[in-house]
């Protein structure tokens, strides 16, 4: 074997030291910190140091910020698993509530058929975002779909309000790509509707403002504030059954008026609209 230079036995030596001597200081500090009073900012200088200087801390505090991102990652994973639970069950519920309303329609149209009357239309259309809204008149609004999707004028407009099919408007003008949406707000609006449980029916025109009116009630009409309004039958343009609003007062006038005028709030307002959907002609039975 060669012998050792003279650098490599300083060199032996001098890590032995370290090894005698790193043991030594670590005591030192070790007795140094647990002398320490816990007050103010000796307490923060403490934990400093034991952090720094003592494995075994740093390797728990270590474990203890582990321990807190997996149990925030399990209790993501509960919460989107029991979302997850809540959403199937909803989907179940409108999936019987659809099954359901299939065979309502289909009892509807053999009842229809064996009286001789016409049967409902399956609504069919397309589904359009709001483009443009004129900043000065808020009763009409611009959409993304036209004549090439198979809009035409006098379609009506149907939103979408907490879950259900309500009237928003009709179709006043068609583009290739785009159309103008009259709102039932618009006073130049109309449409044939009918007020449940009372079964009388009017004319709902727009009137400019938050409020609709329902014209040309009966004059004996017991029609009562509170009652639902939807589109009738008798409409040339609306399909029977949608949703407008609810009656919130009924105007008597004077004594040589021969019907009643109701106010109706719409269930939609023009400034929560993001979609409409415009039926087109192709309807089938």
């Amino acid at each position: 074997m060669k012998k050792q230079t003279s650098y490599q036995r300083k060199k032996a030596a001098s890590g032995g030291r370290r090894r005698k001597v790193l043991p030594a200081i670590f005591c030192v500090l070790s007795l140094f910190l647990m002398i320490l009073p816990l007050e103010g900012a000796v307490a923060s200088i403490k934990t400093l140091l034991s952090y720094i200087f003592i494995p075994q801390i740093r390797a728990a505090h270590e474990t203890v910020e582990y321990s807190k991102e997996v149990s925030s990652t399990i209790q993501e994973l509960l919460d989107v698993h029991r979302e997850n639970e809540m959403l199937k069950e909803q989907l179940r519920e409108i999936q019987l509530e659809r099954d359901q309303a299939r065979e309502v329609f289909l009892e509807n149209e053999r009842l229809s058929a064996s009286l001789g009357l016409q049967a409902p239309l399956k609504w069919r259309g397309v589904w359009a975002r709001i483009a443009y809204r004129e900043p000065s008149q808020w009763n009409s609004v611009v959409i993304d779909k036209g004549a090439a999707d198979g809009i035409q004028e006098r379609s009506a407009a149907i939103a979408q309000q907490n879950g259900k099919s309500v009237l928003a408007g009709v179709v006043v003008e068609v583009a290739e790509n785009t159309a103008k949406v009259l709102l039932v707000q618009d006073e130049d609006f109309s449409a044939v509707v009918y007020a449940t449980p009372c079964g009388d029916e009017g004319l709902l025109t727009g009137a400019g403002s938050s409020l609709l009116k329902m014209q040309y009630l009966p004059l004996f009409s017991k029609v009562q504030p509170g009652e639902s309004v939807y589109t009738s039958a008798a409409s040339s343009v609306f399909p029977a059954g949608i949703f407008v609003g609810n009656i919130t007062e009924i105007e008597q006038g004077d004594g040589f008026r021969s019907s009643l005028m109701a106010r109706v709030e719409p269930a939609v307002t023009a400034a929560s609209m993001q979609e409409l959907f415009i039926l087109t002609r192709e309807q089938s039975k």
